[in-house]
């Protein structure tokens, strides 16, 4: 059911189910140090490229074709409902590439529950890390040429409208907040539901098949239809998560935009 399984139990006496932990998550390279998570960076790269070469294929036509239709409900539900309300006036240079991020980490998120693959890109850290990185490159470098550094600073740590006192104890926390700690929470959310979502599944998959071929309880295998069922509840529910965590990803991106192109803080 899924290729994180570990290898069948030795024969002899039962040694127990062994639940499935982060060593899981450790794949090994695949060729040289080339490992499956960045083969699937690759493949959600192009998957994205495809998609939206399909879709614009033929040129933008009066009357929408299907595929044009498809293209268009994408991209109009990033620059509607993200980028036009979170970055203001501003907001429509930064829609190409808030589609192409939305997309890209959804493709790498639903991999997890795609057969032959089923590994979310992003539950392993170093891949939510690096995007988060991008990210905070691209909020600093917009922040810094629109205000220049000390303006930036004044916006991005300096609360208006409050007791200079206030603004002694507020403004370390702030710089924190939004200039250090951002890409850490950005990637941690991200990776966290990922991580955790991909460990539920492979518990209910592999207690069910542990409970179906080597445990010796009657009980045990009764019960284990149970445990598949509830791996396919769940797998359905991880869909659902892994679409929210791209949306959030890309809302808090747009509202990082948002938040330096502003003129107060």
């Amino acid at each position: 059911m899924t290729i994180l399984a570990t290898a069948p139990p030795p024969p002899g006496p039962n040694p127990g189910f062994e639940s499935p932990g982060v060593a899981d998550f450790q794949l090994p390279p695949i060729f040289g140090s080339v490992t499956k998570p960045v083969l699937e960076l690759v493949l959600a790269a192009i998957i994205v490229f495809a998609f939206f070469m399909y879709t614009v294929r033929g040129g933008a036509q009066l009357v929408p074709s299907k595929r044009q239709f498809l293209g268009e409900s994408f991209h109009g539900i990033v620059r509607n409902t993200i980028a036009r309300d979170n970055i203001g006036p501003e907001f429509l240079k930064f829609v190409p590439f808030l589609t192409t991020l939305f997309a890209f980490i959804l493709v790498n998120n639903l991999f997890g529950i795609v057969p032959f693959i089923q590994f979310p890109t992003f539950a392993h850290p170093g891949m939510p890390y690096a995007l988060a990185g991008v990210v905070w490159l691209l909020y600093n470098y917009v922040g810094l040429r629109k205000h220049g550094f000390v303006g930036y600073m004044r916006v991005s740590t300096w609360p208006p409208d409050v007791p200079w006192w206030v603004r002694i104890i507020l403004t370390p926390i702030e710089f924190l907040s939004n200039i250090l700690l951002r890409p850490v929470t950005l990637s941690l959310r991200l990776f966290g539901n990922m991580f955790a979502g991909h460990l539920l599944l492979l518990v209910f998959i592999l207690g069910g098949e542990y409970m179906l071929v080597y445990s010796q309880s009657i009980v045990l295998q009764i019960l284990s239809p149970a445990a598949f069922a509830l791996g396919i509840v769940f797998t359905l529910f991880e869909a659902f998560i892994q679409v929210v965590q791209a949306y959030i990803f890309t809302i808090l991106t747009a509202s990082y935009l948002g938040a330096v192109l502003a003129d107060d803080h």
